[in-house]
């Protein structure tokens, strides 16, 4: 044992010293290899502003067992601009190497160098190459590289300017940018750079850099294009087919990419026809599920996108042809079409009709094997419509088909639907109402309607009657309810009645109408809930002024708002009542304004003041409704002095009654006034209208009365004086007739001795005497129609002749009214002288003569005495008898103005 420890431990250095000689000479060879190793035939190549380095190994490079490092630099003018390594396996040693670069600059823009070496392991080998590409020389003007590239929008990009020699450059910017925009640098004496951020889009035929610059002490400039754009973003491949034959691949296609050249679309491995958004291509579709891949290809970069399906699974049908009607009723109709894909009738097929106009019918899918008809229900009596039919298969949910081409048809015509009527109450009558039926409703033109009514109690006939518009008036009795009932007529017959009662006017109540504001462009309207409503509520509606059109609605609620084309400035009263089995039940009434106007100038029609002392009262006519266009709450009278320019003192007086149709302005001053009314509103005070009016004092009004009186007294009698000087003989005809001339003959003077007195009917133009008037005189005792007067009682005026008691009349003499009225008279007269003097108390007193009848014609019961107050006869000039009396020598003859008889009686 310790024989072998001593051994091992001298044979240690040995060893040792064995591996120290061994790690020198491989260390040797490695040096050896890097000195000698190294690239060789280094060449460039440009395309655009990519650099293409190719070079090879020294053979002595493959004596390594190690990989070898390549490091290559890159220089653009003078500076490193680039720095990368390219590793090489021991397998690749002895092979080509090819390395690329691109430029953030075009190549013309200055020189590219690019430098060569190798590294093994920790050592880098002295040898190595370097190949330089030269930018561009001698160039005539300014020139601006790159041309004609294409950049991403949202890149940075190099642009230089290339001058000749001598020449001083100016600026450099792109078209459509901001001058300013971008960075300028300078590469070397003759080339200028602008780095600019390329935020949008160019023209498919793209923008312009230009670089401006002095040439020989000329301004010039030049420039190249630019295309600015995107690469493809197209998205969601889809294939399905439609005739089980073709298979069709659809896509969303991206933004358009702005380039000059359209984005190539392919689907990989397959020989279909392709256009932007759709590719189409043959194939089994039985042969079950693949995959389709589209490449989408532009300049600026490439999209793939792909999709695994079944064909069969995704069938996306044809619309259906020949869609046309079999059987059209009243209110169905049964629809048949047919396909174009034959294999389509071996599908299980769910298809689906759109039936216009919209909410005519709600379309329910059906389903079926080869489905090819479906039924329409509930449709509308005489009506157009328009249908459109679409399928697609059941048992994958495909994609529906197109719609089919429309069709057309009209149903068969039937009675109209019941009416929807309502009531108003006015006075003795009942206004009936319904709403007129809508098309949709009539199932034809209506003829006419049928009203018929009867009361509520009794068996009494019915009534009827029939109109053609939507209303009739009947005059009933209001203290009693009536049925009415109403049915609309057409061609095809008349509708189901609509059947109110009407509520008798001692059930109808009273009730005070509320205001409501509007609001929004209607009302809203809400109420308390009555346990009589059994069918929910009405509410109608009509303007409180003009035509009476009713509007109304049945709500099953106690709130609605109502919007149905009011006018603002316009006053609406609504009622709401509870809808009942029995009679409606008026529950409220409002009015209300849906917006208030103010109301316009000039509102007080017919205004006038009368003026009461010092207080003026100021009135108007009654403010129709129709004027009204907002709540009126009163009026306003303002006055001021209109002499008074510098002291403008407004005074008011004001009333909150709106019926009111005056003001009094009270303890006014004499002078002019300026009276202005106004009507109070929510919206201010409105309406205005003013007048001026000047106050005067009593004592001006008293004199101002008494002028006027006089003037129109005056006024009347001179037109009576005119009336009577134009009329005056007919008037003197009417009221002052002319009196027969009294004559006495000379036959009847002659016979007695006497005097007779004669008249003569002949008229008289000149000598007219009063008719005596016979007066009753105070004392006279009457006696059966007898009148007799104490002889003593009359004295007789002075030259009164008469003739005697018993003288007859003279045969002959023409008979007259006067003889006739004092037939057979006697007068016992006492005449008295003109010196004779009356008796003592009777001094101023005229005696009438006693007239005692003719015993031998006097009858017991006719007698009369007469009291002649005055009576005046001419006197004769001599002792002759008295033959007539000349209107020469007397005057006038008067009679005296008034003889009354209290009885005559005629023998």
């Amino acid at each position: 044992m310790k024989t072998e420890s001593v051994t091992r431990i001298i044979m240690i250095p040995f060893i040792l010293l064995s591996l120290f000689c061994h790690s020198s000479q491989d260390g040797n060879t490695g040096e050896q290899v890097v000195l000698h190793c190294g690239p060789k035939n280094l060449t460039l190549k440009s395309s655009a502003q990519t650099i293409e380095a190719t070079w090879e190994d020294d053979p002595s490079c493959s004596a390594g067992n190690d990989e070898l490092i390549y490091e290559l630099l890159v220089l653009v003018g003078d500076e490193q601009v680039h720095h990368d390594l390219v590793t090489v396996t021991p397998d690749q040693i002895g092979s080509p190497h090819i390395w690329g670069w691109t430029s953030h600059v075009a190549l013309e823009c200055d020189s590219h160098s690019v430098i060569l070496s190798v590294r093994y392991k920790n050592y880098t080998s002295p040898r190595r190459q370097e190949e330089t590409l030269p930018g561009m020389k001698n160039s005539k003007g300014p020139e601006v590289y790159p041309r004609d590239k294409v950049f991403e929008v949202g890149s940075r990009a190099t642009f230089c300017c290339v001058l000749p020699a001598g020449g001083t450059f100016n600026h450099m910017y792109l078209v459509g940018y901001n001058r300013s925009d971008g960075n300028i640098t300078q590469i070397n004496n003759q080339t200028y750079s602008l780095t600019i951020v390329l935020n949008q889009p160019s023209h498919p035929s793209g923008t312009d850099v230009k670089c401006e610059a002095t040439i020989q002490h000329r301004q010039t400039d030049n420039g190249a294009t630019a295309f600015i754009g995107y690469p493809p973003d197209d998205k969601d491949l889809q294939c399905e087919t439609s005739d089980l034959e073709l298979v069709e691949c659809r896509w969303t296609v991206g933004r358009d990419t702005h380039l000059r050249k359209d984005t190539n679309y392919q689907i990989v491995g397959s020989a279909y026809e392709c256009d932007p958004g759709k590719c189409t291509g043959k194939e089994d579709v039985s042969a079950g599920e693949r995959t389709w891949t589209l490449k989408a290809e532009n300049e600026l970069g490439t999209v793939e996108l792909t999709d695994t399906a079944d064909p069969m699974k995704r069938v996306h049908m044809l619309a259906p042809e020949s869609v046309t009607a079999s059987t059209v009723n009243h209110r169905d109709v049964r629809l048949q079409w047919s396909w174009k894909v034959q294999r389509y009738k071996h599908l299980n097929v769910t298809c689906q009709v759109n039936v216009s106009p919209a909410g005519a019918h709600e379309p329910k899918p059906n389903s079926g094997v080869g489905l090819d008809f479906a039924v329409l229900m509930n449709l509308i009596p005489n009506w157009s419509y328009n249908v459109t039919v679409q399928c697609r298969t059941t048992q994958h949910s495909s994609k529906w088909s197109n719609w089919s081409s429309p069709f057309n048809f009209h149903t068969k015509g039937d009675v109209p639907d019941a009416l929807d009527v309502w009531m108003k109450m006015k006075d003795n009558e009942i206004l009936i109402i319904w709403k007129i039926l809508l098309e949709n409703q009539s199932h034809g033109h209506v003829l006419d309607y049928t009203v018929t009514w009867s009361k509520i109690e009794g068996t009494e006939q019915h009534n009827t009657t029939t109109v053609t518009h939507n209303r009739a008036t009947l005059s009933l009795d209001t203290t009693q309810q009536y049925v009415v009932n109403v049915t609309a007529r057409n061609l095809n017959g008349s509708s189901s009645p609509s059947t109110i009662i009407t509520p008798s006017s001692s059930s109808v109540g009273l009730n005070t109408s509320s205001r409501i504001k509007g609001g929004g462009g209607g009302f809203n309207l809400s109420w308390s809930s009555s346990p009589a409503a059994s069918c929910g509520y009405i509410v109608d509606w009509w303007p409180t002024s003009g035509p009476s059109m009713v509007t109304w609605l049945k709500v099953p609620r106690t709130n609605v708002f109502l919007s149905e084309n009011f006018t603002e400035g316009q006053r609406y009263s609504m009622s709401i009542s509870a809808c009942t089995r029995e009679a409606p039940l008026l529950l409220e009434t409002r009015e209300g304004y849906v917006k208030e106007q103010r109301i316009q100038d000039d509102l007080f029609k017919n205004l006038t003041l009368k003026q009461k002392v010092s207080d003026v009262e100021v009135s108007w006519d009654w403010i129709s409704l129709k004027e009204q266009t907002a709540f009126i709450q009163g009026y306003v009278l303002e006055w001021f002095d209109s002499e008074e320019p510098n002291n403008k003192a407004v005074y008011n007086v004001s009333t909150d009654d709106p019926t009111s149709t005056s003001l009094t302005a009270s303890d006014l001053k004499t002078g002019s006034y300026t009276f202005t009314v106004k009507a109070r509103t929510a919206l201010g005070e409105c309406g205005s209208k003013s007048l001026i009016v000047t106050v005067n004092s009593l004592t001006d009004n008293l004199m101002e009365t008494v002028v006027i009186s006089l003037v129109v007294v005056f006024s009347l009698l001179t037109l009576i004086n005119v009336v009577c000087y134009r009329h005056w003989a007919c008037i003197k005809q009417k009221v002052y007739p002319p009196i027969p001339r009294p004559l006495l003959t000379d036959t009847w003077l002659r016979s007695t001795g006497e005097h007779s007195l004669h008249v003569d009917q002949g008229p008289s133009e000149v000598d007219i005497m009063d008719a005596p008037q016979l007066l009753c005189k105070p004392g006279v005792q009457v006696n059966q129609n007898l009148v007799s007067a104490p002889a003593s009682t009359y004295q007789p005026p002075p030259n009164l002749i008469l003739p005697p008691r018993s003288a007859p009349s003279p045969s002959g003499l023409p008979s007259s009214s006067f003889r006739g009225a004092f037939n057979n008279l006697s007068y016992h007269l006492m005449m008295q002288t003109e010196d004779a003097q009356p008796p003592e108390g009777h001094a101023n007193e005229f005696r009438a003569p006693t007239f005692t009848p003719d015993p031998a014609e006097e009858e017991p019961e006719s007698h009369m005495t007469c009291v002649l107050t005055y009576i005046s006869v001419p006197q004769p000039t001599s002792d002759e008898h008295m033959t007539n009396i000349t209107d020469t020598e007397t005057s006038k003859t008067s009679l005296s103005k008034s003889t009354s008889c209290l009885s005559y009686s005629e023998t």
